[in-house]
């Protein structure tokens, strides 16, 4: 990969991860950091272009029917793939399906930028997706083969310690904080060829004391009450969080937010 390249054009495909949630803006939108690395791309490259077609809770079926023809015809330097995680976390998924749909979405999308960047998503420690690990890994498997035999990037994120852990989660346990967000967005742009502005992202974060028993106890139930139990009645009745929601950035144009 070129050291410290410039690339004029990037667009992003996936869920709410790429989407950006849970990285609130003050107006009630979210940045992410899909946006982050746009901006600090933009600083590198007047006229830069940025699309985001991502939308929370899209399974990889959706991604692409509905996003990687768009992108491929975008022909940007950069596309970024990931999906996938939402199929894995469903009571049934077909693995094998989810592999062919994510090998389709790399053959279409693969030609039709300079760079195609994958990642291994990023897990967050404790005992909710313990469950769904194996699922998760075994879609990282066939990020890293699918990445081999067509020359994409991955940027591993699934390893890095200071990604699972809890506080860089929101409160909802599926999300990224702003924090974890500009961490993905340093990973991806070092990944890029870019020199490091935080070489130490997969660092861990300084250790604090553990919240008392009381307090993960309302904590959890309240996470139960607020997100996993409407994420559960989501599930169980075919509906999604990204039902009617369109992108948020759905052309292929100039970049002007703040560089990050």
């Amino acid at each position: 990969m070129q050291t410290n390249p410039t690339h004029t054009s990037l667009v992003a495909i996936g869920d709410s991860f790429t989407e950006g949630m849970s990285d609130l803006l003050p107006d009630g939108t979210y940045r992410g950091w899909a946006d982050l690395l746009a901006g600090r791309m933009a600083a590198r490259a007047p006229g830069f272009r940025y699309a985001n077609l991502a939308v929370r809770g899209k399974l990889i079926a959706q991604i692409v029917e509905e996003q990687v023809g768009p992108a491929a015809a975008m022909q940007p330097d950069v596309i970024t793939l990931v999906g996938g995680l939402n199929d894995t976390l469903r009571p049934k998924c077909d693995m094998g399906r989810v592999r062919a749909l994510l090998e389709e979405a790399v053959e279409r999308l693969t030609p039709a930028c300079k760079h195609l960047v994958l990642m291994r998503s990023p897990g967050r420690q404790g005992p909710v997706l313990e469950r769904f690990r194996p699922r998760m890994e075994e879609l990282f498997a066939c990020v890293d083969d699918l990445a081999a035999r067509h020359g994409a990037l991955v940027v591993d994120l699934y390893g890095a310690p200071s990604l699972g852990d809890p506080r860089a989660w929101d409160v909802d346990r599926l999300h990224l904080t702003d924090e974890g967000h500009r961490r993905v967005a340093e990973a991806v742009w070092q990944t890029l060829g870019y020199e490091p502005e935080d070489p130490e992202w997969r660092t861990p974060m300084p250790p604090t004391l553990p919240p008392n028993w009381t307090a993960r106890r309302v904590e959890d139930a309240r996470f139960t009450r607020q997100y996993l139990l409407p994420w559960i009645g989501r599930r169980l009745t075919g509906r999604s969080s990204g039902d009617g929601l369109s992108p948020k950035r759905p052309d292929l144009l100039p970049y002007e937010g703040p560089a990050a």
